[in-house]
């Protein structure tokens, strides 16, 4: 009963849907904005979703789609400053943070974790690349930390203690605890905390003017509550490496912006560019998908299935081999992400100009985010 009652405010709820404009912000074409609408609406009604924001951008052109609610509590409306927790789509930005760092000559990612933390020299974790921990190629790290790890001291030891299961670069196994510790490493090696440098040095290079790790008091009005999967309300909670892995909140306009930059359609720093660039650079294959620096690739136009089948748990969260590299001359870019109150995607094709973030109140199934921005790629590339 409790469960048709929340389906039936959410289908009331999608008469908010709007395409927003401004300057820079344009009219969806009438077809766009009809397969946007439709596709939201099923998927709110299918997965109890709350609220959504969908922004794409064609071109130098931007549009913005907003459904449903950013909190029951509040019945405040979704907008395109909405902010909603990133989950694991925050890795791309600690993967930029240490491709800034060696494009200023602080780090290389050829280096080993011993030159920038003198506790892991000698240790097995010493012999691997910051590139390897960028790519989940270390040597078989878990999805998570164990839970017992609660301070920095207890995570160097941690790490001290960690034995690899396969020798670095021959197999992909995704893991948080791999890209936090290259986001430990990055932030030291430019003599800042992890939270300095992205807050002084990366958002602001980018022009992301509404991208937080800690939401400012004055922002957590437009901060989106989360529901789990029994409809009950949660946020993140803070843990180890939390920030650096899985911690970031954004709204999809400065999620449009960020695509926007990655694709060179907006200005930002040379070294910032430069560091965008090496994020996409391919390492190996894993069946149909290139692993970049935390960001994954596909040749363009690729199948749905293979798209499905890369962004699927069987991929995440099992150790699969890597294979060499096969040249792409055009390629879907992506990166899923959540916790457990929020799902989101977001994925570009850099030859097309075409970026789509798809950001909801609600964990689903990744399979459903990447049909969903499948066909409105598809549709937009015509």
């Amino acid at each position: 009963m409790r469960r048709s009652r929340i389906a039936m405010a959410i289908g009331c709820l999608l008469a908010c849907t709007t395409a927003w404009m401004s300057t820079n912000v344009h009219a969806a074409p009438p077809a766009i904005e009809t397969l946007v609408k439709a596709r939201a609406e099923s998927l709110m009604n299918q997965y109890n979703i709350t609220g959504m924001a969908i922004a794409i951008t064609n071109g130098r052109q931007q549009m913005f789609f907003n459904y449903g609610l950013a909190s029951r509590a509040t019945r405040a409306p979704v907008t395109e400053d909405t902010l909603f927790e990133l989950g694991s789509i925050s890795k791309t930005f600690t993967a930029a943070l240490a491709a800034y760092a060696q494009a200023n000559g602080k780090l290389s990612l050829s280096d080993h974790p011993g030159r920038y933390l003198p506790a892991l020299r000698g240790t097995p974790l010493d012999r691997v690349t910051l590139a390897d921990l960028g790519t989940h190629s270390a040597g078989g790290f878990p999805l998570q930390l164990p839970d017992d790890i609660q301070n920095d001291a207890q995570l160097m030891t941690y790490f001290r203690d960690w034995r690899p299961g396969y020798a670095p670069g021959t197999q992909r196994s995704y893991a948080n605890p791999s890209i936090g510790l290259l986001g430990l490493i990055a932030a030291k090696s430019m003599d800042v905390s992890f939270a300095q440098a992205v807050h002084d040095t990366l958002l602001p290079g980018l022009g992301l003017a509404h991208t937080y790790l800690d939401v400012p008091a004055d922002q957590l009005p437009l901060y989106a509550q989360g529901y789990d999967k029994q409809d009950q309300p949660v946020r993140l909670n803070p843990a180890v490496l939390a920030d650096e892995a899985y911690g970031f909140k954004s709204s999809a306009r400065d999620m449009l912006h960020y695509l926007q930059a990655q694709m060179g359609m907006v200005t930002v720093p040379a070294k910032l560019r430069e560091a965008l660039k090496a994020t996409q650079q391919g390492y190996f294959r894993v069946g149909g998908m290139t692993q970049g620096l935390i960001w994954e690739q596909y040749g363009y136009p690729v199948a749905l299935d293979t798209l499905v089948q890369g962004n699927s748990n069987a991929v995440a969260l099992t150790t699969q081999p890597t294979s060499p590299l096969q040249p792409l001359d055009e390629v879907w870019i992506n990166k899923t992400g959540a916790t457990n109150g929020f799902g989101g995607y977001v994925a570009f094709v850099p030859s097309k100009k075409i970026g789509v973030v798809v950001l909801a109140n609600k964990n689903y199934p990744n399979e459903a985010r990447v049909r969903f921005a499948h066909e409105l790629v598809q549709a937009l590339d015509k």
